[in-house]
This record gives C-alpha cells, sequence and structure tokens, in this order.
C-alpha cells in the first residue's frame, strides 16, 4: 500500500516534500489508520524546533536529516490485525502529517488505547495514548475542530496554571504571558482566570494582534511588545510562549527583583528564538526555567487518577470553550499539500490568531 508523507528538513525547515511510501503488509497485532483531519498551529512549530532535544522526530520515523511533524486529530481504522479494534472504529491523538498510520495497540480499554510500537516507547505516554470515540468522555461531534485546535495547547495552559497555583504563584500578584493571542497562552489566561481570579493576567502581543488579544476577553491589561519598559512594576511570574530571547532579556532586566518565576514553554517567534528555550544568560531575577507539559501531566493524572483528573480538566475545557466562543474561526483546508504549505508558512511567522487551521488528508 502507498502513502503520503511530508518530510521537513531538521536542519532547515522551511524545506519540506510530500513524498510517497510503500508499507508493508499489516503485522499481526497491529492496526491501520486513515488520517481524517489534523489542525496545524504554532504548537506543531515548536515541536519541529525542539524536535531533537526533546524526542518529537522520533515518533515517526522518516529517513536520515529528515523529520515527520506530529499533529493531533482524528482517524479512522481501515485493517485491523487486533481482536479488540474493528475495521470502522474512529479515534483520536497523535498522528503525523501523513495520509496513514499503523499503530500496535495496548493497554486497551473501552475508551482508549497506548500505541505500543517498540519506537515510540521511550517517549512520554501522554503522546502514545489513542481516545476511542465511541466512548471517549471528552468527544463532542459538533466541536472536533476546537479539539484539535485548542485541545493539546489547552491542557498545556491547564497543567502551568495548575503548577503556578499549587506554588502558590510564587507571591506573585500577576501573571505575564508573552505571545498573548497564541492559543496555549488563551487557554492559561482562561484557566487562571476561573481558578485564581485574583492574579492579574497581562498579556503581551504584536501591534497587529492586539485588538484580538483584548477581543477575547481573557486578559485583565494588554501590551505591545514595544511596552515592556512602560509596564508597571510589582511581584509578577512570566510564561514566555515566544521563544524570543531579546524579549525574556528585556522583561526580566524591567521587573528584575520583582520577578517571582520565570517558566519557558514555546517557541513563537522562531527566527528570533536564539537558545533563550534553556540558555542562562545572567539575566536579573530567577533563572528561567523550562515548563515540559508531559512530565506535569503524568504527574497530575498520577495525583488524581485518570477520572478525576479527567472531571478537572474537563470543567475549565468547557469554560474555555465558552470564553472564546467566536474569538477563532475554523479554517478547514483539503490536502497534505495544503498541511505543508500551513506548517511552512508558520514557520515563517505567518500566524493569524483569529483563524484555527484544520487539514483533511
Amino acid at each position: 500500500m502507498t502513502i503520503q508523507q511530508v518530510h521537513v528538513r531538521k536542519d532547515e525547515l522551511t524545506q519540506a516534500d510530500i513524498v510517497h511510501v510503500e508499507l508493508p503488509a499489516l503485522p499481526d497485532g497491529a492496526v491501520r489508520l486513515e488520517i481524517e483531519s489534523f489542525s496545524v498551529t504554532a504548537n506543531n512549530v515548536t515541536y519541529a524546533v525542539v524536535g531533537d532535544g526533546f524526542g518529537y522526530w522520533n515518533f515517526f520515523p522518516a529517513p536520515d536529516g529528515l523529520g515527520i511533524v506530529p499533529m493531533w486529530g482524528h482517524a479512522k481504522v481501515i485493517e485491523s490485525n487486533h481482536g479488540d479494534i474493528s475495521v470502522g472504529e474512529r479515534v483520536y491523538g497523535y498522528l503525523p502529517m501523513a495520509s496513514h498510520l499503523d499503530v500496535r495497540p495496548g493497554n486497551t480499554s473501552a475508551g482508549s488505547f497506548m500505541d505500543t510500537t517498540d519506537y515510540r516507547q521511550p517517549m512520554s505516554p501522554i503522546y502514545n495514548q489513542y481516545s476511542r470515540l465511541a466512548d471517549d468522555p471528552e468527544h463532542d461531534p459538533a466541536r472536533e475542530a476546537e479539539r484539535m485546535i485548542f485541545g493539546p495547547l489547552f491542557k498545556t495552559g491547564f497543567l502551568i496554571e495548575y503548577f503556578m497555583r499549587n506554588e502558590d504563584w510564587f507571591d506573585a500578584t500577576q501573571l505575564i504571558v508573552t505571545s498573548a493571542s497564541s492559543k496555549t497562552a488563551m487557554g492559561l489566561a482562561s484557566v487562571a482566570k476561573q481558578n485564581s481570579p485574583s492574579i492579574k493576567r497581562v498579556g503581551l502581543t504584536s501591534a497587529g494582534n492586539i485588538e484580538f488579544v483584548e477581543n477575547t476577553g481573557l486578559y485583565d491589561k494588554v501590551y505591545t511588545y514595544d511596552e515592556v519598559g512602560m509596564m508597571p512594576i510589582s511581584d509578577s511570574v512570566i510564561v514566555d510562549f515566544a521563544g524570543n530571547s531579546g524579549l525574556l532579556g528585556k522583561l526580566h532586566e524591567h521587573y528584575a527583583d520583582t520577578l517571582k518565576y520565570s517558566c519557558l514553554v514555546g517557541v513563537t517567534h522562531i527566527e528570533e528564538r536564539g537558545g533563550g528555550m534553556t540558555e542562562d544568560r545572567g539575566l536579573p531575577g530567577p533563572k528561567p526555567t523550562l515548563f515540559f507539559a508531559p512530565d506535569h501531566a503524568v504527574a497530575f493524572f498520577k495525583e488524581h487518577g485518570p477520572a478525576e483528573g479527567g472531571k478537572l480538566v474537563a470543567k475549565s475545557w468547557h469554560g474555555f470553550l465558552a470564553a472564546t466562543e467566536g474569538s477563532v474561526a475554523v479554517d478547514k483546508r483539503s490536502g497534505l499539500d495544503a498541511a505543508r504549505n500551513t506548517f511552512l508558512q508558520m514557520v515563517g511567522g505567518d500566524v493569524d490568531p483569529s483563524k484555527g487551521v484544520v487539514i483533511e488528508p
């Protein structure tokens, strides 16, 4: 069987090609998925930027020097050699930028299974779990697009707020969020508004996005990046989604000793990342610390259990959907060529925060 995959040059993310790959016969115990839809967001750019350091290139192997960018989306079983998984069943989870994927289900329950394929086992189990939509409490057929666009990013925001709240916000009184138009930042701001209303939420964004960010209603105050030096001083925590080391340096210098915690999450300003994800450059205030969501997710569900943890996430998720209703339009595009082009646009910094792109291969 011949399938399509998008291969990206690891050392030059602006180069990506659609290739045809011949799949072998499906092994015993395996399931073949036909990918129905996935979203392309700035999160996928982050997967590519830090792919070697955090193992994101390892989920879906490609020839040397090339990688397949992971996506979140829906797929349908078209062939099954597994007794518990039927042809026609639909799933949600971590998928390649491709037309098909073979998985080897294990730890199978009515609502989910794990892909036990050998090369995926060194990575976080969060990425290897697939929801079986027929018995998935999070699944809403009318909100599949929103789940793909926002779901994984929202959960990262949820986990950041949970971490900060458990640390009493490091005695800060305000949360400063860079790349405030990004979907993960919006998720964090929404959960903080719901669960930590005493913390002031301050968004930083580009001049072109400021109207969009203000209209979300998720932030108490919004500034442009050029206004960092004008921001009022108070005890603060920073959550940096931009990965712009120059911007982070300005924030550290401006807040200095009043900065209680500096949290690094993603890379939306790819052209200016420059090592800002983990590099300690002798900045004033606390050393920037990387937040790796999969580790926090494992700890969260270990503490609360799958059922209770799922309820806590779901409550905030529904609040987020209500708060952002209509703020982001779903932009559906067809074909892997559209997926490739969308990814390349985002690598180049062309991201419209008012749109959520869904690809139907």
